[in-house]
């Protein structure tokens, strides 16, 4: 133990560092974290990082779904759930299938259960290195709802392909009325658990004396006991932490507070963050070890990297297939709800686009750990190391070839300057401002003109919401205005900060005041 914790802190600085490097250099953080972690690993003397098959589930997946599910606008994912439905599971299974036939016919002694483990591995495109990559390309909200709302759900339907492969290989047979039971039940009995155990805990929130702490500490707990609770029944603990996750995020406002939603942000957004950073670079720390394991099997290094290469063009292939499948039974069927656009040119490069935004990551490599290195009779799981490897290389491609690519094909081809953009958020946040002004002004108006007639304070705070009420603008908050304004809170620090030079005066109180003024910046820097 005192010999790995300094690694892992090492990892956590590592993560950081290359974090940082990467915003700078503007690519997603992910990509320089698999390429940092396969550097590391050949540094001689470390530790070997080995984890439970057992625990990897439910190490990741659960915190990093149920944030996933809080990020997501559950509104954008009602309007577009057609075509993130159809990519979350009939994609998903065709890209399984695609998978499953090639590898069978091409990799020596893989049969169709160990390709559709394969498949269901490798199939999900990671929501992590997506959402890394379009931090820098400006996309139309549709096509980022369905990125999003799809990256959700097809982790769920991958893991449920997954198990049942799983189990094939195991037993070495596969009953479909049995399997199509089971699927029901882990689908719609996950869902429900998932739905049941977040309502108590909203009804928990509401009813306890919580505060911040404690209501963050119940969040970090939830996913976990979502889970937990679902797989014990033998249901898909991903759908529980899903359906679960998006009912509370639906319910934030009414069992948070405002304390509680400022600080839970920013734990779990620290917390998921070094989840998805040891993940990167525990895939390219597994390497060497992998290497070593099919080489132990007889299979030579260029022969799996040619079978990694040729999954990485099946799935690329699959993805666009379905992209311009999906597309065209759209139009054909429910053309009221196609992706509008000005030409057939932009129109057609939609499903290339959604096609090309497949890279893999955490969940493949949650999946592929997961495997467990004996079957239940005690022999060693058939290919393990093969099918680790594979993974690896396909992550490693799409991060790579994709995820650096990305940008560049939205730039350079201009694709989204035809497209029929969403409207302008600049101008949606000025007219939702000047809503809020003229609603505040009427409720003062209302309330307390009238009530408090003759009060010097009413009067004045009636005046000033009255003025910027009929400001069409921010001309009441100018550039110049906010300097002063951040130059008068600066100063409340200086003084602050003297002021708590006294011993008599209680530090807690002064955090406490700071604390306001941080937030009294942060206001001002969004008006």
């Amino acid at each position: 133990m005192h010999t790995l914790l300094p690694f892992f802190l090492a990892m956590i600085a590592i993560i950081v560092l290359l974090n940082m490097w990467a915003t700078k250099l503007r690519i997603a953080y992910p990509i320089l974290l698999v390429v940092g972690g396969l550097a590391i690993s050949f540094i001689p003397g470390l530790p070997v990082v080995k984890i439970d098959p057992d625990l990897i589930f439910f190490i990741f997946l659960p915190p990093l779904l149920f944030e996933a599910a809080w990020s997501i606008s559950f509104k954008e994912m009602k309007k577009w759930w057609r075509i993130i439905g159809s990519f979350a599971f009939l994609v998903v299974f065709f890209t399984a299938l695609t998978v499953a036939l090639f590898t069978n016919y091409f990799i020596p002694g893989f049969t169709i259960a160990l390709g559709f483990l394969l498949g269901g591995i490798v199939s999900p495109p990671d929501a992590v290195s997506t959402g890394a990559i379009m931090k820098f390309v400006k996309i139309p909200k549709s096509t980022s709802a369905i990125l999003e709302g799809e990256s959700l759900l097809n982790d769920a339907s991958s893991l449920i392909i997954f198990r049942f492969a799983l189990v094939a290989v195991g037993t070495g047979q596969f009953i479909w009325q049995e399997a199509t039971l089971s699927f029901l039940w882990m689908v719609i009995g996950g869902a429900g658990i998932g739905l049941l155990i977040a309502w108590f805990f909203v009804q928990a929130h509401k009813r306890l004396p919580t505060d911040a702490p404690s209501d963050i500490a119940l969040t970090l707990i939830e996913p976990y006991l979502m889970y937990w609770i679902a797989e014990q029944v033998h249901s898909s603990g991903v759908m529980a932490v899903v359906c679960g996750g998006l009912y509370m995020s639906s319910k934030r406002l009414v069992f948070l507070n405002s304390a509680s939603r400022i600080q839970g942000y920013g734990v779990w957004e620290s917390f998921v963050f070094i989840l998805n950073g040891i993940v990167f670079l525990i895939i390219g720390l597994e390497l060497p070890e992998i290497v070593a394991g099919i080489r132990s099997e007889g299979i030579p290094l260029g022969t799996a990297i040619g079978y990694g290469v040729l999954v990485t063009g099946i799935l690329i292939a699959a993805r666009i297939i379905s992209s311009y499948a999906a597309l065209i039974a759209t139009l054909i069927f429910r053309p009221s709800v196609a992706p509008k656009a000005t030409s057939n040119k932009s129109r057609f490069l939609m499903p290339l686009l959604l096609g090309w935004t497949g890279m893999r990551g955490v969940v493949s490599l949650a999946a592929a750990l997961a495997i467990p290195v004996t079957l239940s009779n005690g022999e060693p799981f058939p290919h393990r190391n093969l099918i680790l490897f594979i993974t690896f290389v396909v992550i490693l491609l799409t991060l790579l070839v994709q995820g650096l690519t990305l940008p560049i094909f939205i730039k350079r081809m201009k694709f989204f300057d035809e497209l029929i953009l969403d409207e302008s958020e600049e101008s949606t946040r000025l007219q939702m401002k000047q809503g809020l002004k003229k609603h505040v002004y009427e409720v003062l108006k209302d309330k307390y003109e009238n009530k408090y007639q003759g009060n010097l304070i009413i009067e004045r705070l009636l005046k000033q919401w009255e003025e910027r009420a009929k400001a069409t603008d921010d001309s009441w908050m100018n550039d110049e205005t906010k300097q002063i304004f951040v130059e008068i809170l600066e100063s409340q620090r200086e003084y602050l900060a003297e002021l708590n030079q006294d011993p008599k005066i209680n530090e807690e109180i002064i955090r406490q005041q700071l604390y306001q003024i941080d937030l009294e910046e942060e206001r001002l820097k969004i008006i």
